[in-house]
This record gives structure tokens, C-alpha cells and sequence, in this order.
């Protein structure tokens, strides 16, 4: 709905992104890039913009981060959506929780090499007693052409 904070990556400025200009190996960029799939983003469209993570490295992570959300409530639980690409059994996705007073991020979804090259879709629920980060990190174990992982439209919920 129109009440959720959407971020396309069509413009470089996402404010629920704050560190998003330093964030190096998540490369912002389109599907006529030339830097391998995906070819276009989760609609088809070979010249909107998505990120994805460098796989010129051997090893590469890369973390993005969030501002700092409020904790929710019952009648505010922050959903997040977004839109994913792994494809190769060495790439992974994950997203984590960071609460403020920890110093550990907590998993709270991965998926890794999924061999059908195609966009999907996931909705997560977060509940937090406390102030909270939420971190989307992408991970290349080895430097193969043809393999990515990228991702597009994260949608906050009001309750972020």
C-alpha cells in the first residue's frame, strides 16, 4: 500500500538506506550493465535499477544497512518486502536483526543458490522490544561469470 516506505533504487536517494553511498560492495546498476544477470529487474524492465553484490572478488560480503527503527508494538509489527535474485549454489542472501543493545546480529532469513534464474518474492515480520537495525547481506563464495545475488522494492511497513 501507499502507506509503505519503498525503496526501487531508481534514484540513489533512499532514506531507510542512510550509508548507502559507502556501502561499496552493493553495487546499485540495471540489466544493460554488462555485469551478468540478473538481465533485468523484478518486472521485467532491462533499464530500472536494482542492487547486487560484486562478484569480482573471490570472497565478497557485502552489508546494507538500515537507520534505526523504533521498537514495534502489537498493533505495529514492521513487515518488510522485497524482491530477490540468487542464483549458483555460492551465492546467499540473508537478512539479520540487529537490536541495539546487542552487538551479534540474528539471522532471521537466508536462502542460498537457487538454480532457476528468476525473481522472487518475501515478506518478513519483525517484532522488537527495542530499537533495531535490519541488515540485507549478500555473499560470494567463488568468482564464476553468470552468477549473482540482487535484490530490489524493499517495502517498510508503518510499523518500521
Amino acid at each position: 500500500g501507499s502507506s509503505w516506505n519503498n525503496c526501487d533504487f531508481e534514484t540513489n536517494l533512499c532514506k531507510v538506506f542512510p550509508e548507502f553511498n559507502l556501502q561499496s560492495s552493493w553495487i546499485r546498476r540495471n540489466g544493460r550493465s554488462g555485469m551478468g544477470p540478473p538481465y533485468s529487474d523484478h518486472n521485467g524492465n532491462e533499464s530500472a535499477y536494482f542492487l547486487s553484490v560484486s562478484s569480482e572478488m573471490q570472497f565478497s560480503s557485502a552489508a546494507l544497512r538500515t537507520s534505526v527503527f523504533l521498537p514495534t508494538d502489537e498493533e505495529h509489527l514492521c513487515q518488510i518486502r522485497y524482491h530477490y535474485w540468487v542464483s549458483q549454489m555460492s551465492r546467499t542472501l540473508m537478512v539479520g536483526l540487529q537490536k541495539l543493545s546487542e552487538d551479534t546480529v540474528t539471522n532471521i532469513w537466508q536462502v542460498s543458490g537457487e538454480l532457476r534464474n528468476q525473481w522472487n518474492v518475501n515478506t518478513i515480520t519483525i517484532n522488537s522490544t527495542e530499537k533495531f537495525e535490519v541488515i540485507f547481506s549478500g555473499m560470494v563464495e567463488t568468482q564464476r561469470q553468470g552468477e549473482s545475488v540482487a535484490i530490489d522494492d524493499i517495502t517498510f511497513s508503518e510499523g518500521c
